[in-house]
């Protein structure tokens, strides 16, 4: 047996349960959780995706029909509060029945829940650290909670250095952490022109540029500075547009700066997108305005579609975009910094073209979602050795995964 209680014959086909918090459609971590159990299958691991989610939230649907595309088994367990019983039996059930070895966490809760259930089914903890967005009255708490399930992890992995920093901060081992960018699948994103209609269905005028952004619409993702940058575009004469595309509770706040600014025509908030690679594909310049963000999947899709990017300077940002080679990278919570990048490349086509190919250069070659499941098996071996035995190495794998990701170009 291992110190964690799992033996050889547990191990000998390692179930991983990758389990969070959701609210609504989700966000970017939703997509590294759904598209890392086909790829774990390739290592002969089984796997499945663990939401606890509103009763009847009618978000939940949005992401079954990404788990459908994607080939992974999703479970949704209703959570009706912090105090809710049922959803600690849920979880103990599903992982005595699955004979889960692995719990993968991805926020303080699921952290929380995974320390409790090892009392009753013996397994290994793994989590993900995405980092904190929003901050509400309830953030602090959830801080101290999730520090005090941290250090009892066996592996933490973190997808920024600024989180891995907080960690060891924390009281996490340095030999329990590690770094893991997030990544994206390039073949499942086209680069080129946008298909017909495409750029129109997005309110683009034919001789304009189309700006775009993606998120929630909430504080952190600093849009208000991103409509003041385009806003003062206009007033210069520059034909621009700006779509946010995605949801939340500043609607209201950023609809009423758009109206007061005269931007009606000019500025779109189309809502939350199925599937955005139409919407990317759809821009001549994605702009990410972010205060505070881990590594966003949004510029890495961005990116991937070949649309050259301004990205604020947060957090995992500076290992994304490095200024002046693959994007172009502004102080945070600097409107006129924004404004002027976002003009250099709105009057600067060979510089759009530049930034673009360079980015679609970098995500083939250093943050393919490929290479991310490389440092993670090499996290799942590290748990013991009776595991170490039964996951093989990435390489005599990689022909397989090849042959899947020739697959999902076709």
């Amino acid at each position: 047996m291992t110190p964690s209680g799992i033996s050889v014959q547990d191990a000998t086909a390692p179930f991983v349960l990758h389990t969070r918090v959701v609210t609504g459609t989700g966000g970017g971590p939703e997509k590294t959780i759904l598209n890392s159990p086909r790829y774990l299958r390739r290592f002969g691991m089984d796997a499945a995706c663990l939401f606890m989610r509103p009763p009847q939230d009618p978000g939940f649907r949005s992401l079954e029909t990404k788990a459908t595309a994607t080939d992974a088994e999703i479970i949704g367990v209703d959570d009706r509060g912090p105090m809710d019983p049922g959803v600690l039996r849920a979880c103990l059930r599903i992982c005595r029945e699955r004979r889960v070895a692995i719990w993968h966490a991805h926020d303080y809760k699921s952290n929380a829940i995974g320390l409790l259930l090892r009392h009753f089914h013996p397994m290994h903890l793994v989590t993900t650290a995405h980092g904190w967005v929003r901050r509400t009255s309830r953030t602090p708490l959830y801080y101290r909670i999730d520090r005090f399930c941290l250090k009892r992890f066996d592996q933490v992995i973190c997808v920024s250095p600024d989180l891995q920093a907080q960690c060891l901060a924390a009281g996490v081992s340095p030999d329990r952490l590690s770094l893991v960018d997030n990544a994206i699948i390039p073949e499942e994103y086209a680069t080129g022109p946008a298909g017909p209609g495409v750029r129109e269905r997005f309110g683009a005028e034919p001789q304009g540029l189309l700006i775009g952004a993606a998120g929630r619409l909430s504080e952190e993702k600093g849009f208000r500075h991103l409509i003041t940058a385009v806003g003062r575009l206009v007033s210069e004469g520059h034909c621009v547009q700006l779509v946010i595309a995605g949801e939340g509770h500043l609607r209201p706040v950023l609809q009423q700066q758009i109206d007061a600014l005269g931007l009606q025509d000019r500025v779109r908030l189309p809502g939350f997108l199925e599937d955005p690679r139409d919407f990317y594909e759809a821009l001549d310049l994605f702009v990410l305005s972010s205060l505070r963000e881990g590594l966003p999947n949004v510029v890495l899709e961005a990116m991937a579609t070949g649309r050259p990017v301004v990205a604020t300077n947060c957090n995992g940002v500076p290992r994304l975009v490095r200024d002046g080679e693959n994007g172009l990278v502004v102080p945070v919570d600097d409107p006129a910094e924004l404004t002027n990048a976002m003009r250099r490349c709105v009057t600067s086509p060979s510089l759009r073209e530049r930034l673009a190919a360079a980015g679609r250069s970098t995500i083939e070659t250093d943050f393919s979602f490929d290479q991310r499941m490389r440092k993670i098996i090499r996290v799942y071996r590290r748990l013991s050795p009776e595991i170490a035995a039964v996951i093989p190495e990435w390489e005599p794998c990689r022909k397989a995964v090849s042959g899947y990701l020739s697959d999902v170009a076709r």
